[in-house]
């Protein structure tokens, strides 16, 4: 049974690969919590982009915060729930308010749903840029693999793919 003056909470991870460790974010948010004086009743954990819309745990997070498993989400930043762009954050951000769902980010102090206010502004702006940065980092990516592939350098490729030139010779 849960003590009525002890808000249930479920903490949402994301990390963008998988040399990136969740627990990192994980231990501080359950702290954090605790402080708060919230128990952690659900644990959401992604391995993927934020700019993805395939995040299976992202989603399950959303569906059960409407079914009331938790009234508070705490997160580690904006970034690591969103970097879809404004409105698609916050669509998020109000999906979860109209289910009864505040979040509050371990980082941005600033964030916090349960009070109205400065908070709906700064989320636009650092909704925005999340994407901007999503974009620039996609923006190098690509810079990259164009100057390997410039200078005949190959990713990681699994199937071993042939250059054109080493067409009809045999292979090694």
């Amino acid at each position: 049974m849960i003590d009525k003056t002890v808000s249930k909470a479920g903490i949402y991870v994301r990390v963008s690969t998988t040399e990136q460790d969740p627990g990192n974010q994980l231990d501080v948010l359950k702290a954090f919590a605790s402080q708060q004086n919230c128990k952690v009743m659900c644990v959401y954990q992604d391995i993927a982009s934020g700019g993805s819309t395939s995040r299976p745990q992202f989603h399950r997070m959303l569906n059960e915060g409407r079914l009331g498993y938790f009234d508070t989400l705490f997160i580690w930043s904006l970034d690591r729930f969103s970097r879809e762009g404004i409105s698609q954050t916050l669509s998020y951000i109000e999906r979860l308010n109209r289910y009864g769902v505040s979040i509050k980010s371990y980082t941005e102090h600033w964030l916090d749903t349960s009070s109205e206010g400065m908070g709906e502004l700064l989320i636009a702006v650092m909704s925005w840029m999340a994407k901007q940065e999503r974009q620039r980092i996609s923006e190098r990516t690509k810079a990259g693999l164009s100057r390997a592939s410039n200078v005949g350098k190959r990713g990681k490729d699994k199937h071993k793919r042939r250059r054109r030139s080493d067409i009809g010779k045999k292979r090694k």
